[in-house]
């Protein structure tokens, strides 16, 4: 598709640099804040520029506390501020788990529903680049487990374009899973667009004979894999979840009642991970439509190994399609 006005090719972590910028020009009330998200632009390079266009105070470099973050979000959402907070890497977050799960995600039923804490946070997870321990965890069904945050992750430039903008102007906390392997990524970006809704999953490749279901990192990686069963004659569908919380379930029931296997990908531990969840709510609802039981590819209960080590833990286009085989067996 040639670029126009409103389309234009961008790297994953471009444009969500290009919606986090839409959105402080659009609101004054909008905040941005984080561990180098203003002079260095982010270690990932996603916030480059925007202090020095929007200011220090609309665009603020924290100190390395995440707690502290996290709590001082909470507090300006209740002074009516919207702020994006950045978990500088996945593995960083858990000194801020308890202002998340006990403030954050608490405070509207706490108060009977009469105040709002649209906070987002965002969080680069994900292995792939090499990097040293706490850099590339995976801890999505933490997350996905507590009621009251919305969980979402986009695999693509579009999505994380238009999910950032929806995060934002949610008055419920976001967890904001962005992948990390996948920054650098192109993908076509219309910000004139009409977004689908928030959580729901979409179909990425049609296919009758299985169901590849993933987010974020993975979602590429089913893709490859659906390439690679085509040239053997097998026709896989790929169904990007998006939201790991609230879940689709309507739409991957609607791919396993056509497809009648199902397969779920995702980077972080198979044991009590989301494809857990995933396998057991399709099994409810597929039961009589089930020709194989659904299959999950995953990491390995095991802490994230040094970098050289990281290629085998994990999922990997010949074990997904192993999965596939074993599926197409029964």
């Amino acid at each position: 598709m040639a670029e126009t006005m409103t389309s234009k090719s961008l790297p994953l972590a471009k444009a969500i640099n290009e919606s986090l910028r839409r959105a402080l020009e659009t609101d004054p009330k909008i905040l941005v804040m984080g561990e180098d998200v203003g002079k260095l632009g982010g270690v990932f390079r996603v916030t480059d520029g925007l202090q020095k266009d929007f200011g220090e105070s609309r665009v603020i470099d924290t100190p390395l506390a995440e707690s502290g973050i996290v709590g001082t979000a909470i507090g300006l959402a209740l002074r009516g501020y919207r702020p994006v907070v950045e978990i500088q890497f996945d593995g960083f977050v858990f000194p801020a788990y308890d202002q998340i799960v006990t403030q954050l995600a608490k405070m509207h039923a706490r108060s009977l529903g009469k105040v709002k804490l649209p906070v987002v946070v965002r969080i680069p997870y994900g292995g792939g680049i090499g990097a040293v321990e706490h850099h590339s965890e995976s801890p999505e069904a933490l997350f996905a487990h507590v009621s009251g945050l919305k969980v979402v992750s986009p695999s693509n430039a579009s999505d994380a374009y238009w999910m950032m903008q929806q995060a934002i102007q949610s008055d419920d906390p976001v967890i904001f899973f962005e992948p990390k392997r996948r920054y650098w990524d192109k993908g076509e970006v219309n910000t004139e667009a009409i977004p689908g809704p928030l959580h729901k999953a979409r179909i990425v490749r049609e296919g009758t004979d299985l169901t590849l279901v993933a987010y974020g990192p993975m979602v590429k990686l089913c893709q490859e894999a659906a390439d690679a069963a085509a040239e053997e004659g097998k026709s896989l569908e790929v169904l990007d979840l998006r939201s790991v919380s609230p879940l689709d379930f309507d739409s991957v029931q609607a791919s396993v009642e056509r497809t009648r296997r199902l397969v779920v990908v995702h980077e972080a531990s198979v044991f009590f991970g989301s494809g857990a969840e995933i396998a057991a709510r399709i099994t409810e609802r597929c039961f009589y439509y089930l020709e194989a039981p659904v299959l999950r590819v995953g990491g390995y209960h095991a802490p994230y190994p040094p970098a050289r080590l990281e290629e085998e833990y994990l999922p990997s286009l010949d074990r997904v399609l192993d999965a596939v085989d074993r599926s197409l067996a029964y």
